[in-house]
C-alpha cells in the first residue's frame, strides 16, 4: 500500500496523499486555482449551463464518462472560476468511473483531484449540494479503502451517489 500511494503521489507531482495518515501537498497544476470567498460567493448565483445540467443528469444516471464530456464542455465555455465546480464535479464523475473498472490507483488519483476542485465551494453552488457531494464522495472512498484494490467488484451500489439539487432562487 506504502508504494502505491507514493505512485499516486508521484503522478500529482506533490510529496505525499492524504488519507493513512499522510498529508497531500498541493499538487503543481492546481495551484492556479486560488478564488477568493469574493469571488466564490459572487460564481454561486445563478443556474447552470446546459452543458452542465446535461453532465449532471449523466453523472446521476451513471454514465461518468459521458458526464465528463459534458461537463468538460462547461468548464471549457465557463471563463469564470464556477468552472473549477464543474472540474470537480466532473473529476468525481471519473473517481466513480474507475471504481466501476476496479482500477484502485485510478480511483485515489480522481478523488485527490476532485477533493482539491470541490474544497473551496460552499454547501450549495448554483442549485447543486456541494457539500452533500464531498460527504458521499467520502464515504465512498471509505468503503473502497475498507475494500482495498483487490475488493472493488464488491463496492456496494448504494454508494453511487446522485447529485442533489435544491430550487433555484
Amino acid at each position: 500500500m506504502e508504494t502505491e500511494l507514493r505512485r499516486v503521489a508521484g503522478f500529482f507531482f506533490c510529496q505525499s496523499i492524504s488519507g493513512y495518515g499522510y498529508t497531500q501537498a498541493m499538487p503543481l497544476h492546481l495551484r492556479e486555482f486560488n478564488p477568493t470567498p469574493e469571488e466564490i460567493r459572487a460564481a454561486c448565483t445563478g443556474g447552470l449551463p446546459e452543458a452542465a445540467e446535461e453532465g449532471l443528469r449523466l453523472f446521476n444516471a451513471r454514465h461518468y464518462w459521458h458526464a465528463h464530456e459534458a461537463l468538460e464542455a462547461a468548464w471549457l465555455a465557463e471563463p469564470g472560476v464556477v468552472r473549477g465546480l464543474y472540474k470537480g464535479i466532473l473529476q468525481a464523475g471519473v473517481m466513480f468511473l474507475q471504481i466501476e473498472r476496479q482500477n484502485y490507483v485510478g480511483m485515489m488519483k480522481m478523488h485527490a483531484r476532485s477533493a482539491v476542485w470541490l474544497a473551496p465551494w460552499p454547501e450549495t453552488c448554483r442549485t447543486v449540494q456541494v457539500g452533500q457531494l464531498r460527504a458521499d464522495v467520502a464515504a465512498a472512498l471509505a468503503e473502497a479503502r475498507r475494500l482495498g484494490p483487490e475488493g472493488l467488484a464488491a463496492f456496494p451500489a448504494g454508494l453511487f451517489p446522485q447529485i442533489r439539487r435544491v430550487p433555484p432562487g
